[in-house]
């Protein structure tokens, strides 16, 4: 059955921070999708409830095949079973490989401008921030892209106190999707320099049509990685993921940080869904939604080209979260999200959440009428700046 990703699903009053904590609003912001998961996720999740117990879950062997089946088919990536750590999501799985590898008050290397949830781990456990900034590259009066800064990236891991990196692969919100040659690159850097990589690669299964994903851990095996299904298949609140780490001893002192952060246990729904996601079936349903997200980023980037002029959006190799340039508007971006959000009822991200002014982020996973709607009204405000 092909998916109908046209019909926009009710979803105020059902506790979903997107579209409940601004009430009324039209939410392109937060990174969630407008969709229903898979027909099969659905299914799996309805006999999970059916059985009426919901007590401590044990991770069983179904969990880590259906894990090491969907990298090693559609990723070319072999997960060993042993450098498994489930977690109930990245974010949690960031902070305590922080706690665990990195002394407070030394220094995590980022990517800037970069998920914002990088500053708030590296704050929360004492330790540095260490901004390696990516470089925009102008590709057209319309569009543009980034690279990294390599010559920086050496001078900053050469930093003994600098001793971890997070690599965002792909990049949110930059939108690449990191070449092979990119992550060779860093990871020539980092081993020269005793840098561990963390790869966050929740938006792996995101790429748009002619880019894939390359896992960072098949060009570099002493990375550790942190795996979700939570983007692609929309199911942030069941709370699952996956640190994959290959090296006993720092396996041991994350799990151990796991631990004294208490986010060690998972529920039934994740194990059901992570189980039931990654299937054929699952893969089969990602495709329809993947060539979806293709059509409504071609449909932003047509729109905002004819309706705003000057405004060039970040070529989408990965995600479904554009990154527009509004430096034109000469205002501060979270002073021009407000703004937005009290005459258009439009809500879209500050890019000084993710360490870049000038800048917004959008969310397309939404029906085409829905994005179609908030493009017209951000559109017609940002006009009458000018």
């Amino acid at each position: 059955m092909i998916p109908d990703f046209d019909i926009q699903p009710d979803r105020r009053g059902s506790g979903a921070m997107k579209w409940d904590e601004n009430p009324g609003a039209l939410p392109l912001w937060v990174a969630d999708m407008d969709f229903q998961t898979a027909p099969c996720v659905i299914e799996a999740l309805e006999r999970r409830v059916r059985h009426g117990i919901f007590g401590y879950t044990l991770v069983r062997p179904a969990y880590y095949e259906a894990l090491q089946w969907w990298f090693a088919t559609y990723h070319g990536l072999a997960i060993n079973r042993d450098s498994v750590i489930y977690v109930p999501g990245v974010v949690p799985a960031l902070s305590a490989i922080i706690k665990a590898l990195v002394r407070p008050g030394d220094g995590v290397i980022v990517q800037t401008p970069v998920y914002n949830c990088f500053f708030s781990s590296i704050r929360n456990n004492g330790c540095r921030i260490v901004e390696n900034p990516l470089r925009k590259i102008d590709l057209s009066e319309s569009e543009f892209s980034y690279e990294m800064n390599f010559d920086h990236l050496e001078e900053v891991a050469s930093d003994p106190h600098n001793t971890l990196m997070l690599l965002c692969n792909p990049h949110n919100p930059a939108g690449r999707a990191w070449t092979a040659d990119e992550l060779r690159r860093v990871a020539d850097i980092c081993h020269h320099n005793g840098v561990t990589v963390v790869s966050d690669e929740i938006h792996c299964d995101l790429t748009m049509p002619g880019y894939n994903y390359v896992p960072y851990q098949t060009i570099d095996q002493e990375s550790i990685a942190c795996l979700s299904p939570s983007k692609a298949f929309n199911t942030a609140g069941l709370q699952i993921a996956n640190i994959i780490c290959p090296d006993a001893e720092q396996r041991r002192l994350i799990d151990r940080a796991i631990n004294i952060n208490e986010v060690c246990d998972v529920n039934p729904f994740g194990v059901e869904g992570l189980i039931a996601a990654y299937t054929s079936e699952g893969h089969e349903w990602l495709e329809q939604l993947r060539h979806y997200l293709w059509k409504n980023y071609r449909f932003l980037c047509e729109y905002i080209a004819e309706n705003l002029p000057g405004v060039p959006v970040a070529k989408l190799e990965a995600t479904y979260l554009p990154w527009l340039d509004i430096s034109r508007f000469n205002l501060p971006s979270e002073e021009l999200e407000e703004e937005i959000l009290s005459h258009t009822g439009v809500r879209v991200n500050s890019g000084l959440m993710y360490g870049k002014d000038g800048f917004i982020r959008i969310n397309i996973a939404c029906p085409r009428a829905t994005l179609e709607e908030g493009l017209r009204r951000l559109c017609a405000y940002l006009k009458c700046l000018e």
